[in-house]
């Protein structure tokens, strides 16, 4: 008897679990869902970007384009471009120099997907800056200037631009500055100031806009140091400096720069320097050597010779061809110029008058 009673409080007892624990189960689920859904949108859920771009990109978007370079029918280059003037039969682009270098056709391609012919108002190697005008009707927006001077170190910006060419136009890319003033080398242009991002920039986005995250123009995209073991460092030129040589190159007129009449080469060339026949003394190891002297040159005037070692250009210590080209650009023509220069041994100093132009 004891057995039997002792048998149902047991089976008693499995049956009693078992309907606890199924409405435990009921009740976690009715209280805690995996999912809760009414009519097929979820509720209480808010997704909120407190850092986003969209409103800048937006200002400046539609004033960026497609800048296609053709010589003889063919196509040789791609870059971008944008829009920052319009009157009443045309719409004005900033684009790069090497970007529509030796072609003999430009045309740009905007957002809406109208391409039209550019005409080339004007370009300078130097600056790397080129200056293109389109019909008016093809402008779709004007993007806003504004000032690299305002800007500092850590501040966010973005670009606009087409890298590798047609298929990725109106890519846009986020970054930083991250260096103001810098002034690196370029190959066949001497030296340049630019601001340093690390957003990123490749091929194609040659001549677009930097820009704050006011959707301002601030910078121009012009070159990328390209090395095996650097990444994220590209640069723009200053809007200021852009903008200076833009306004000659609307109208037309050629950037002139002065001329010193000096065929020459830097301190390290020593083949050049033995196959000129020129020795130099063993002390001196920067600066720029002077070759020939044109006749009639501002550095004939100044009583420059061959083997003449120029040190200091105004208030600017020259240590190769690079930086005595950015030292000389910036005077104009008619401007009177202390120089330094070795003779030998011998430290000299004159005074060169450009009254030439290149």
């Amino acid at each position: 008897m004891k057995e039997n009673k002792q048998k149902i409080i047991y089976v008693t007892f499995i049956i009693l679990a078992f309907f606890i624990g199924i409405s435990g189960t009921v009740m976690v689920f009715h209280y805690f869902p995996l999912t809760e859904e009414t009519n097929g949108t979820a509720e209480n859920i808010t997704i909120k970007e407190e850092n986003t771009i969209k409103s800048a990109v937006d200002k400046v978007y539609d004033a960026v384009v497609l800048v296609k370079a053709y010589k003889r029918g063919q196509l040789i280059s791609t870059g971008t471009g944008f829009v920052y003037k319009k009157d009443d039969t045309s719409g004005y682009l900033i684009t790069n120099h090497h970007v529509v270098a030796d072609s003999d056709e430009v045309k740009i391609k905007n957002n809406a997907g109208t391409e039209v012919t550019a005409k080339l108002l004007g370009s300078d190697e130097y600056s790397d800056i080129a200056v293109l005008s389109i019909d008016k009707d093809a402008v779709m927006s004007i993007a806003s200037i504004g000032k690299s001077s305002d800007s500092e170190i850590g501040d966010t910006i973005f670009t606009v631009g087409s890298p590798l060419g047609e298929e990725y136009m109106g890519t846009v890319t986020k970054g930083i500055i991250s260096g103001k003033d810098r002034t690196i080398e370029v190959e066949d242009s001497g030296l340049m100031e630019v601001i340093q991002i690390d957003a990123a920039i490749n091929p194609g986005n040659s001549g677009g806009p930097l820009v704050n995250i006011n959707g301002e123009v601030i910078g121009v995209n012009s070159v990328k140091l390209v090395k095996d073991e650097v990444e994220g460092m590209g640069f723009a030129i200053p809007i200021e400096l852009a903008m200076t040589t833009v306004e000659k190159l609307e109208k037309g007129e050629a950037i002139k720069r002065p001329l010193v009449g000096i065929e020459m080469t830097d301190v390290q060339n020593t083949y050049l320097l033995y196959k000129s026949g020129i020795m130099i003394d063993d002390s001196i190891e920067e600066g720029v050597v002077v070759v020939t002297v044109q006749d009639g040159s501002p550095a004939k005037d100044a009583g420059f010779e061959s083997g003449d070692v120029i040190v200091e250009f105004g208030d600017e210590k020259v240590t190769s061809l690079a930086t005595f080209r950015h030292a000389l650009y910036q005077y104009s023509v008619g401007d009177k110029v202390k120089v330094k220069y070795f003779r030998g041994k011998d430290l000299k100093e004159t005074t060169i008058h450009l009254t030439k132009e290149a």
